[in-house]
């Protein structure tokens, strides 16, 4: 089954429609609901580029739109429900088309006052990930916990809690560099 090509258009009404929809559905980045409208008009041309700023920029005076509150919700999300660690949700937030200062005002308010540690260790408990019984169960833990977003640092002090070997941790060291 194929999905059929977005319709174009070339009313700022129907385009201003298709987004409030868009943004029904979920919260949106800038980004991203851009990259949602360009195929819905002639974007090769100034006429749509023109449409699309128009539709974003009335969003954003009526504050549907706004990547300060989008990142803050986003980054709380991810850390309560998730329990993602911070280079994840940055990781996220960027690939979201979200501004670097945006992002480091969202993540320091939701991630002021919180443990990493505590915050990988409710991740594990999450995922069910018991203290490792070999070498490559500790590689595994480890590999999954730099992907959830936390310092290799924090890694190192809950793997060393659960009395991990040394051989094993200087192995996992040498794997970042």
């Amino acid at each position: 089954m194929s999905f059929p090509r977005p319709r174009k258009t070339d009313s700022e009404d129907e385009l201003y429609e298709y987004a409030v929809g868009a943004l029904a559905r979920r919260m949106r980045s800038v980004a991203e609901l851009k990259r949602l409208l360009r195929p819905r008009v002639e974007a090769d041309t100034e006429y749509g580029q023109t449409l699309v700023e128009l539709v974003i920029r009335k969003l954003k005076d009526q504050g549907y739109l706004n990547d300060a509150r989008y990142a803050a919700a986003y980054s709380s999300f991810r850390k309560e429900n998730e329990k993602f660690g911070r280079r994840r949700v940055i990781t996220d937030l960027k690939t979201k088309g979200v501004h670097a200062e945006v992002i480091a005002k969202a993540i320091e308010s939701v991630y002021e006052d919180v443990s990493d540690e505590r915050l990988a260790r409710e991740y594990l408990k999450r995922k069910r990930l018991v203290k490792p019984k070999d070498r490559k169960q500790s590689a595994r833990i480890f590999r999954q916990l730099m992907r959830a977003g936390f310092a290799a640092k924090t890694i190192f002090v809950i793997l060393k809690k659960w009395d991990v070997d040394d051989d094993t941790l200087s192995a996992l060291e040498s794997e970042i560099e």
